[in-house]
């Protein structure tokens, strides 16, 4: 090819990239865009930190009142010494053993008469909640105010109401003892000298009537989601109501039995005031050894043993418990 057929022709336009001043180059890359920054940078910036900005309040209020008084407990749990002295970080982990040791009973006394009261409340609770779910009808929102009822009144005056109401004179024991179920309850170790109060049975039915709104709230949750044309499959396949139950609705509703159970459980091991007052010296939880220790002993570093040692015991059920029985396996 000859040089004159490689020249431009008159009319055509400059190549890209050519130094004339007619504007048509590529933009300079600070350009400003639509919002008035450049490349959109800040921005950008800001919607990835607003969501850390949302998080900070909640954040704050775990430091402050989690994360700080845990590690103070922590602290805690590993001095010696007494009030009058003073404690001091001896780093003394005897005091774990020798909780253990001395209180072995009543950690055993509490993850039992948790694990009862959340079996307990999961027989109650579901049938309560399917029937919320799929049969109230317009009586729906009326039943789910009965349920969150005893929520409006302190959780100590229900507890003294129990108290009333299994008293020795009082109408339960008097039919309990003529249907002769006393005999029965007494011969399990349940009750004991024709009586309901002072005994396991009472602190057991204490917890469960305390913890039932929480296994009944998320098993309705999880029931209501569910699709009533799938039930409907399952029927026009000829099955039976018990298999539609056993096959369709109690896999579906497994998410809700797991975050209710561990909403009864996990409070439930902690808890010390039906121990208190509906029980006796025999029936003491942990929470009520914890109690004495921290007010009536004045034994903090053995106190914030006990703490620790309940919460590592919940930590390692409910984690095994989730490996278990996760919802994703479940569903």
């Amino acid at each position: 090819m000859t040089a004159s057929t490689a020249q431009a022709s008159p009319g055509a336009p400059p190549p890209s990239g050519s130094g004339s001043g007619s504007g048509s180059g590529p933009e300079p890359s600070g350009a400003a865009e639509p919002d008035g920054t450049k490349g959109g940078t800040p921005a950008r910036s800001r919607r990835r930190l607003t969501p850390y900005w949302l998080l900070l309040p909640a954040g704050l209020w775990l430091a402050v009142f989690f994360v700080a008084p845990f590690f103070y407990q922590a602290s805690t749990s590993v001095q010696s010494g007494s009030l009058e002295e003073g404690f001091r970080v001896t780093w003394h982990f005897a005091n774990y053993t020798d909780a253990l040791a001395v209180y072995g009973p009543h950690f055993v006394r509490s993850f039992l008469y948790a694990a009862t009261a959340t079996l307990l409340c999961l027989l109650v609770g579901y049938p309560l909640a399917y029937m919320i779910a799929f049969r109230a009808g317009r009586w729906r929102g009326v039943l789910l105010v009965m349920v969150i009822a005893p929520f409006f009144t302190s959780f100590l005056i229900r507890t003294l109401a129990w108290k009333t109401i299994l008293s020795d004179a009082g109408p339960v024991v008097g039919v309990l003892k003529f249907v002769h179920v006393l005999d029965f309850t007494s011969q399990l170790g349940l009750t004991g000298d024709d009586r309901l109060l002072a005994t396991p049975l009472a602190v057991v039915c204490g917890l469960t009537y305390n913890f039932l709104p929480f296994m009944i709230l998320p098993l309705y949750s999880s029931l209501e989601r569910i699709d009533q044309s799938l039930h409907e499959a399952a029927r026009d396949l000829y099955a039976k109501p018990a298999t539609v139950f056993r096959k369709v609705t109690f896999p579906l509703s497994l998410p809700g039995v797991v975050a209710g159970t561990l909403l009864t459980f996990i409070p439930a091991s902690g808890d010390y005031i039906n121990a208190q007052l509906l029980g006796s010296p025999n029936t003491q939880m942990v929470g009520n050894a914890i109690q004495k220790q921290f007010l009536n002993v004045l034994d903090y570093p053995a106190a914030a043993a006990m703490s620790f040692i309940l919460m590592a015991i919940i930590l390692i059920v409910v984690s095994v418990y989730m490996r278990k029985a996760g919802t994703e396996e479940l569903v």
